[in-house]
């Protein structure tokens, strides 16, 4: 198929065409409609009065050929014989006197002939009404004045090929008015074709490219659109896709780019963060390597433990370990926070607790020290007469350990809230110090 029937096919097929010219058809129509309904009264008018001047030329020949004495009755006569006499005029037009009637002046009727006229004397005389017309027929009245004499005369003619003359006017107009309307309507279809529908067909086969461009994630097509030079709203149209198609693809490459950034992010974090869980297990391990591998077990007492740290390290801890004399040192801490700085310090008040409490001695009477060291307004519960001093040298590891957390770490603001006893297994003496934890049951 050629291009030029493949144009022809394309402005055939396109509906906004289709929709464009059947309007102007229709506007063409319209108006040429509202110009033929005056054209036609205006042509049926001059059709009458060409026929109200042969009647008009008629009366003036009997006005010429009569004395002006004549009598009513011989002027009737001589008006009369021109009854059914047909005159032909343009087309198919016609010219039929079809009846009559003759009045006096005064209003008396002198006679009539044919078929009497619709118009009556009172209207003519009164009224001055001078036509009437009515279907196919029309009546004309002569006054006094035109008869020159002291008559009306009124004609009833016959007008049916008026109708027929005006149907082929209107079949004529009609005719021109559908040529001019179909001219007309394929000159602006062919127009349109140039003008818009090619542009919009352009426009939409981009739109099209544009969208796949987007869903594949390729480069730019070349629009063809860009191409058609437009001053106009569609020009402005076609720019404003354009600049839109731009800005999408501005908008997705830096998306990419900021999805590029963001995935090299959470790859480094990704990386980041599993060094740094290997780092947390190494830390646990180290933790957990301070708690005792093995509970100290003694005659007479059962030992046993359960430990939940709230992350991979953190400050709680424990420890059973021996002390001298057969003794046994229970620890319970919880250092501040959570997380890697608990575990630290953990590590530390371990390890110093453990430390100060096997080299620490005592100095002193061992009653003197608890004394000097009596709860306010109360007494040591469970208090007995068996005072073990070597407990009480252990128990001074909870100061030292203090003292040094104070003037080393004290800016820090760390701290641990701990239960240290010292059991004696063979007698059931527990001596202990709880610095700010959890009380103890006693069972």
């Amino acid at each position: 198929m050629s291009s030029i029937q493949n144009q022809w096919l394309q402005l055939l097929t396109a509906r906004l065409s289709r929709r464009v010219v059947g309007v102007v058809f229709l506007c063409v129509v319209v108006i040429e409609g509202i110009i033929l309904v005056p054209s036609v009264l205006r042509r049926e008018k001059e059709f009458l009065s060409q026929i109200e001047e042969v009647s008009s030329g008629q009366v003036t020949v009997i006005k010429q050929t009569t004395e002006l004495d004549t009598s009513g009755e011989e002027l009737l006569n001589k008006i009369a014989r021109i009854e059914n006499m047909e005159i032909k005029l343009i087309g198919n037009l016609k010219h039929l006197v079809v009846g009559g009637a003759l009045y006096q002046d005064s209003g008396e009727l002198v006679g009539t002939f044919g078929e009497p006229p619709e118009l009556s004397f009172d209207r003519v005389k009164t009224d001055n009404v001078v036509t009437l017309k009515n279907g196919d027929r029309f009546d004309a009245a002569w006054t006094t004045e035109q008869m020159q004499r002291d008559f009306i005369l009124i004609f009833r003619h016959d007008i049916s090929s008026v109708g027929s003359e005006l149907n082929g006017f209107i079949l004529r107009i009609g005719g021109l008015v559908v040529i001019i309307s179909i001219f007309v309507t394929v000159c602006t279809w062919i127009a349109l074709d140039p003008l818009l529908i090619s542009p919009i067909l352009c426009l939409r086969k981009d739109l099209i490219q544009a969208g796949e461009a987007i869903k594949k994630d390729e480069d730019a097509p070349e629009f063809d659109s860009v191409k058609i030079p437009r001053k106009d709203e569609l020009g402005d149209v076609i720019e404003a896709f354009n600049q839109m198609f731009q800005k999408i693809s501005e908008a997705i490459s830096d998306r990419k780019q900021a999805e590029a950034a963001l995935q090299e992010s959470f790859t480094k974090v990704e990386a980041y963060s599993q060094a740094l869980n290997k780092e947390l297990e190494k830390g646990r391990e180290i933790q957990k390597n301070f708690l005792p591998p093995t509970i100290v077990q003694k005659p007479n007492l059962e030992t046993a433990v359960f430990f939940e740290p709230a992350r991979q390290v953190a400050g709680d801890f424990y420890d059973v370990f021996d002390l001298a004399n057969n003794c046994v040192g229970l620890v319970i801490a919880d250092v501040c926070d959570k997380g890697v700085g608990a575990a630290l310090f953990m590590a530390l008040f371990r390890s110093l607790i453990r430390i100060f409490s096997m080299d620490t001695k005592l100095r002193g009477n061992a009653s003197a020290i608890l004394k000097a060291n009596l709860p306010v307004n109360g007494e040591w519960i469970g208090e007995s007469t068996a005072t073990n001093v070597a407990h009480l040298n252990a128990l001074q590891a909870v100061s030292l350990t203090n003292n040094y957390v104070a003037e080393y770490h004290g800016e820090l603001g760390m701290f641990a809230t701990l239960f240290f006893g010292v059991l004696e297994p063979e007698t059931g003496l527990l001596t202990y110090i709880n610095g700010g934890h959890e009380p103890l049951f006693i069972i």
